[in-house]
């Protein structure tokens, strides 16, 4: 190394010359090839783990941050990685590609079921998780016999098991993964212009975590867009030489050019839709930090907007976790595309949260232990009818007559909860001391096995029916789950009422939002989740301060927390997955570890420390 203009300088074996800290980052994701001559290298720069600096500095310095080079030292020799003499590494770089993306690699046999749907009585027996957990809970246990009560509230409240095996290292062991689904996943990354610098840098080492945190059964396929879009990869085992070359293709990514979402879009749907092999769960992170310069025509052809709906996977829904990077992404247009997809939209504010934000979501993909999951519901009275069905996002539907329903809950990540708020017109019953109303019933997929899993018995909820009732107590339960749809309610009316000009109304509905927030039992009893909401307006409010910082931040904050409560899925929004953050709602055990890996983690390097478990609000107090 020689000094150079206050940078440490690297010169290779090839004599070819870098600043230190640029190649370093770049090795750090395993590739030992010069970006100049393309030459392979025995030695290469290294520079000391993350517990080595001093307290207060990040695992990723802002571009901005002096540079110690005492940090670094000199190099080491690595082993030559043993990749597969008959794959050839330059045809991941190549321009042209298949007219069909059938290309895809076979699936780990191990891993491959019948596709035949076996159906299972009994959920405790026979499949390869545990059972999920269905509670319900009437608003109050008792109404007098002679008084009706209208939209009278019972809550459903699902959580999914943890699969057998224990420990949520064994379920992100790259090389242990016989305890969860793998997956097929399709990255959408943007490489326009706009991301050179910092934030292409720091998308690069995002990939290579997620890359190093897929296992051998997991397929992994990447398509960079600037103007246009290409497929660096056809979708690949995460082995040992897959992650080789995965991380070789990424850190060959240079950026140029415009921003073409919907290129980018079209490209993965056709890698899923093309794929002549499936693993169980399929998924799609789309990462874009500027506004769509390219349109896509809606099918009525009557105005020139942009329709994501068409370019998205035919068939069952793939979800699209959306992740708007900066100040300048097309909040609007990411969220729509995560929402009608069935994924989430998180809002990346700061460059260096973008690896925590990836390992939050990937620590939810590979832990999916519950898919397709529907509950169905019946009146177990005759004169009972229901009134409504409140789900957020989740397909709901009615019976004509009202004495049915069902909700479509879709794929739970392990430990993962709903909630589910029925509201129900209880009649007049002078007959009997106690009055059945609903009988509730769960049937899912489970992921590994394939078979349909019904629980045994229904969940029937019962309220009693006396005389004279003393002072009625509400449950905590079913109150807490309200001042959620309440809150989720109010952001939506003030994200309205800011689009169209109004930033005073959208800023009075929160306020309002939060002084009836602060008078319900939950908030007098100290309820953690009803604390974090009310945080949560604030924080809209004050991001609804004025028009730049509501264009600049704010759309994009309130769009992922609409998101995250109307599939009651954590997102990254800010500072949200940190362990000091309050919007955590939804923050499964496996999301959390997956992040203490990312701010812990450094590469080549086990954790060297251990950051307290990020605080969650789980659906039921503790007693």
């Amino acid at each position: 190394m020689k000094p150079g203009q206050g940078h440490a300088i690297f010169t290779a074996e090839c004599s070819h010359s870098f600043h230190f800290h640029c190649i370093t980052s770049n090795v750090k994701h395993g590739n030992q090839i010069c970006p100049v001559c393309r030459g392979k290298w025995k030695e290469i720069p290294f520079q000391s783990p993350a517990s080595d600096l001093p307290n207060g500095r990040s695992r990723i310095n802002p571009a901005d941050w002096p540079r110690d080079d005492a940090w670094t030292t000199v190099v080491r020799q690595l082993p030559s990685p043993r990749l597969d003499p008959t794959r050839q590494i330059s045809s991941l770089f190549h321009t042209s590609e298949p007219g069909t993306f059938d290309d895809d690699e076979v699936l780990d046999l191990q891993h491959e079921t019948t596709e035949e749907n076996v159906f299972v009585n009994d959920a405790t027996k026979n499949n390869s998780i545990g059972a999920i957990e269905v509670k319900t809970y009437p608003e109050v246990s008792a109404i007098p016999r002679a008084t009706c009560h209208n939209n009278f509230a019972i809550l459903i409240h699902l959580k999914a098991p943890h699969p057998s095996g224990g420990r949520s290292e064994t379920m992100f062991s790259p090389t242990t993964q016989n305890s969860r689904a793998p997956v097929d996943l399709v990255t959408v990354l943007d490489v326009s212009g706009s991301m050179a610098g910092t934030k292409i840098a720091l998308l690069k080492r995002a990939m290579g975590f997620v890359i190093q945190h897929l296992g051998p059964s997991d397929r992994l396929s990447v398509i960079a867009f600037s103007s246009t879009a290409r497929r660096l990869f056809p979708l690949r085992r995460m082995t040992e030489t897959g992650r080789q070359e995965a991380l070789q293709a990424v850190n060959s990514l240079t950026s140029n050019g415009g921003t073409n979402i919907a290129e980018g879009l079209r490209k993965a749907a056709k890698v899923i839709g093309d794929r002549k092999w499936k693993n169980p769960v399929g998924s799609i992170i789309l990462l874009s930090d500027g506004q769509d310069t390219y349109t896509v025509t809606s099918p009525s052809g009557a105005h020139s907007r942009t329709d994501y709906r068409s370019l998205l996977p035919e068939g069952p829904c793939i979800p699209v976790h959306a992740f708007g990077f900066g100040a300048d992404h097309d909040a609007s247009s990411m969220h729509s595309i995560s929402d009608i997809s069935g994924g989430t939209f998180s809002f990346i504010e700061a460059e260096g949260v973008i690896q925590d934000a990836f390992a939050q979501c990937i620590g939810g993909l590979l832990s999916v232990v519950v898919q397709e999951a529907c509950l169905k519901f019946q009146c177990a009275h005759p004169n009972l009818v229901i009134n409504s069905i409140k789900a957020g996002s989740y397909r709901t539907s009615m019976a004509a007559d009202a004495k049915t329903g069902s909700i479509d809950a879709g794929d739970l990540y392990a430990e993962e909860e709903r909630d589910f708020l029925v509201t129900v017109n209880v009649p007049v019953d002078e007959s009997c001391d106690e009055m059945s109303l609903l009988e509730v019933q769960c049937i899912y997929r489970d992921p590994i096995s394939k078979e349909i899993v019904s629980l045994e018995e229904a969940n029937e909820v019962k309220i009693q029916r006396p005389t004279i009732i003393g002072q009625t107590v509400v449950s905590m339960e079913v109150d807490r789950q309200r001042n959620r749809l309440r809150a989720a309610e109010a952001m939506a009316e003030a994200r309205s009422a800011a689009e169209h000009g109004d930033l005073t109304a959208a800023v009075s509905l929160l306020e309002s939002c939060r002084r009836a927030l602060s008078e319900t039992i939950s908030a007098q009893a100290g309820d953690r989740l009803c604390i974090a909401l009310c945080a949560e307006l604030k924080e809209m409010q004050e991001r609804m301060a004025n028009r730049r910082v509501y264009e600049s931040s704010g759309r994009a904050y309130v769009l992922s927390g609409l998101s995250s409560h109307s599939w009651q899925r954590a997102t990254a929004r800010g500072d949200s997955t940190t362990s000091t953050s309050l919007v955590q709602a939804y923050q499964t055990p496996t999301m959390t570890d997956m992040v203490t890996r990312s701010q812990t983690m450094f590469f080549g390097n086990p954790p060297q420390r251990k950051l307290r478990q990020t605080q969650s609000f789980p659906a039921h107090p503790e007693a």
